[in-house]
């Protein structure tokens, strides 16, 4: 009897979130427009993903730095981008924070690091986007608006920010990401690490190379990072990721609970 007053409960609070927090639809056909990657799902999974974008929209708090304004059409590219991985898994996945920071471009941020004498060393980082652990995530207009996908068109390898950094919440679901978001499923975490290793390493020889890839070389950097750009691929270019890397996609299709190259 509970559990059924709870249920209840939780589907009115949801479709009295999902009428406060509606997109559009005028504003939802530009999304796509726009998004032509988005558009291409089917028209199911359209409607699921405009479904988790208004609660996203529910959940999170858009901060605009600098005087950068927040409109329903930064919030919304935001959401829809970000809500295409958790699409099949549940936005769950992203309890863990609830800011993001949009600024109108990129960032730069001092680092330093240490060397293995000790040395500590300071330099400065142009960052697009950039995801912490329990939060805020920072993201780039500039590297978002449809301006940026024209920017790289031609261009061998994917880029999308949103995705980049909502992979690397993913990815810091269990702790410090890894480039390993948890698996329940024990047959899928052993194949997952094996999987991985060997793609990564076949993506990094390519990089060594010379030879042009669609996962974008920045991934040769850390299996972390190879992990977000190799998410951005498969939701941004499925097929091709599919042709160039097919063990990696299915084991991507295998996580997420999506097959984008044939939605």
């Amino acid at each position: 009897m509970i559990g059924g007053l709870f249920q209840r409960w939780r589907e009115r609070r949801e479709r009295k979130l999902l009428e406060a927090f509606a997109i559009p639809e005028p504003l939802w056909q530009l999304t796509l427009t726009r998004y032509p990657f988005i558009a291409r799902r089917s028209e199911a999974d359209r409607a699921e993903l405009r479904r988790l974008c208004s609660l996203f929209l529910a959940s999170k708090e858009f901060h605009g730095a600098g005087g950068f304004e927040v409109t329903d059409e930064v919030a919304v590219a935001v959401a829809a981008q970000a809500c295409l991985p958790v699409l099949r898994l549940g936005l769950e996945w992203y309890d863990g924070f609830v800011g993001i920071v949009m600024h109108e471009g990129e960032v730069v941020a001092a680092r330093e690091t240490m060397d293995e004498d000790g040395v500590v060393h300071e330099y400065d980082e142009t960052l697009a986007g950039e995801a912490m652990e329990g939060g805020p995530l920072m993201l780039a207009w500039s590297e978002i608006a449809p301006e940026a996908t024209e920017r790289v068109e031609g261009h061998d390898s994917v880029y999308n920010v949103v995705i980049h950094e909502f992979a690397h919440v993913l990815d810091m679901r269990d702790g410090e990401p890894d480039g390993a978001p948890p698996i329940a499923d024990a047959a899928l975490r052993l194949q997952w690490s094996a999987t991985m290793e060997a793609e990564w390493q076949w993506f990094c020889d390519q990089v060594d190379a010379g030879v042009a890839t669609l996962i974008d070389p920045y991934g040769a950097e850390a299996p972390e990072e190879f992990f977000a750009v190799a998410v951005e691929a498969f939701f941004v270019a499925p097929r091709e990721l599919l042709a160039e890397q097919p063990r990696l996609y299915r084991l991507f299709a295998a996580f997420f609970l999506q097959d984008p190259a044939h939605a």
